[in-house]
């Protein structure tokens, strides 16, 4: 999805003009760690006829990066990014709303490095080099937004090559503004692992290391030096110990660390020593960590908590080729969900249908994120008996199987409790059961089914089996004299009396007559 160009609407203009300039002039502006987004704020234009209260006229500023990485020379004509944003703000006085607001953006500075071609937004037009964004009337807000261009890349450049994009916002009742932005391509692209070998049984609270790697399989050196962000999924956090880090807050689900290092074409290296992280939620049973390297190392917003220990460094390593933008670590805890099964009696007469209730109690303590991970409970019904149906309800739908049924007699039925036959009976955390619709064909002495649980993270398996008794009684008279068995010959019978006294009425009419 492309990135918008957000236009805003903002009261009291003396005091937040003097407010967003003090921003801009000391804020870390946000831009992910990969060489499309570094980036840093540019200053504001500001009208110059004292355009404010009591003019009719409302005054706009950008809040424009002054730089922006477009791509990686690697990548060459390749390379497409559709990233670069124009933001627009607009504090409005007695003039009101800004009306038919008009930014029009002009990319011929990039002649040479990068070619800017139509744009996904809806609002923008043009062919290049020359776009307009036309936003109309802007009430109190955020407006129309949308990328003006998508750049394009271009084979043969060197990192470092680079051009200028001017832009300029108008309206019917302000001053225009204009700003510029320096758009450059990166340096190599910087390769990860992937995925890497998991850790399991780590207990919350107790310390695990990651050691980011990366590879510069390309041509080019990293002439910048480099810089890794390492990431962490909820309910964990790093340690920050590295006085070249930056981590975002001081337990950070993220770190960002800078390497002078100029990184040699063809190398593979990794850090000096791990990251430390942990999982701090009690109930956690799984995350994730990940990391991304960047050759045009600009520090991302929120990171403003600098490590205290030693620093970190890279180390040469034999050559990797890594062909991945991530490496990432699946963890698994020591945390289980304890499923116990709930079994009933199948109870009544032979040839009753009767409702019973079978399912799972979640006695925890850990919690299931994905639905694929409740798991499922497995049920083989006590001989003499026939499943009819198991019906559920989603929605405002109905059906009969909420279970899949055995491909062959005396198998189980399948029950996941995450599929949406189990939407409105779920209850995670708590007991899960569903009705089975259960038909007592003929009494057997001492049959019993059975009911199994599962899930990935039960670790306890001496409570996952249930038995499911039957008790069957015999079937009422009328039911039985309606026996196909029982019924048939009786019927036979009464036609055979009924035919023989036919004929002999039939017998004495003629020796009479």
């Amino acid at each position: 999805m492309s990135l918008p160009i957000p236009i805003r609407i903002l009261r009291r203009p003396a005091v937040l003009a003097a407010g967003l300039v003090a921003m801009c002039a000391t804020a870390i502006c946000p831009a992910a760690v990969t060489p499309a987004a570094a980036a840093v704020p540019a200053a504001a234009a500001a009208p110059a006829d004292g355009s404010g209260s009591g003019s009719g006229k409302v005054m706009m500023r950008f809040e424009t990066e002054t730089t922006f990485v477009m791509y990686n020379a690697d990548e060459g004509a390749g390379a497409s990014n559709d990233d670069f944003v124009v933001p627009v703000y607009v504090l409005p006085d007695d003039g009101g709303p800004a009306r038919n607001v008009k930014v029009v953006v002009d990319a011929s500075g990039l002649a040479g490095v990068a070619r800017a071609g139509r744009g996904s937004g809806g609002n923008c037009t043009g062919e290049g080099p020359v776009f307009t964004c036309v936003y109309g009337d802007l009430q109190n807000g955020d407006g129309e937004s949308n990328p003006p261009f998508t750049l394009h890349g271009v084979d043969g450049v060197e990192p470092g090559a680079a051009g200028t994009v001017t832009y300029t916002a108008t309206a019917d009742n302000a001053n225009p503004i204009t700003g510029t932005t320096r758009m450059t391509v990166g340096g190599p692209t910087l390769a990860s692992p992937g995925q890497e070998p998991g850790v399991s049984g780590l207990a919350p609270g107790k310390p695990a290391n990651v050691t980011p790697r990366f590879a510069d399989n390309t041509r080019f050196p990293a002439t910048k030096g480099v810089a890794v962000q390492v990431g962490v999924s909820d309910g964990m956090a790093l340690a920050p110990r590295h006085s070249n880090c930056f981590y975002a807050g001081p337990a950070a689900a993220s770190a960002w660390c800078t390497f002078p290092t100029k990184a040699a074409a063809g190398a593979a290296y990794r850090t000096s020593a791990p990251l430390v992280y942990s999982v701090t939620e009690p109930e956690q049973l799984t995350g994730e960590v990940t990391y991304t390297w960047s050759s045009a190392p600009h520090r991302p917003a929120g990171h403003t908590v600098r490590g205290t220990g030693a620093p970190l460094a890279l180390v040469r390593t034999a050559d990797e080729d890594f062909g991945d933008s991530q490496g990432r670590i699946g963890v698994t805890t020591t945390v289980q969900v304890d499923y116990r099964p709930v079994a009933a009696t199948v109870r009544g007469r032979v040839g009753d249908t009767v409702t019973v209730r079978l399912g799972v109690r979640d006695l925890g303590p850990g919690r299931p994120l994905d639905s694929e991970e409740l798991g499922r409970f497995e049920v083989v019904p006590p001989e003499g008996t026939t499943v009819t149906s198991v019906p559920f309800r989603f929605e405002d739908t109905a059906g009969q199987w909420a279970c899949a049924r055995p491909e062959r007699p005396g198998g189980a039925f399948v029950c996941e409790i995450g599929h949406d036959g189990f939407y409105e009976v779920r209850h995670e955390g708590g007991t899960t059961t569903i009705g089975f619709r259960v038909r007592i064909d003929r009494q057997v002495p001492g049959a019993r089914g059975t009911i199994r649980t599962y899930n990935p993270f039960d670790r306890t398996p001496g409570n996952d089996i249930a038995t499911i008794p039957l008790e069957a009684s015999p079937a009422p008279a009328y039911r039985s004299a309606l026996r196909p068995a029982v019924l048939l010959p009786s019927v036979l019978a009464a036609v055979a009396v009924a035919a023989a006294v036919v004929l002999y009425r039939r017998r004495r009419a003629r020796s009479g007559a």
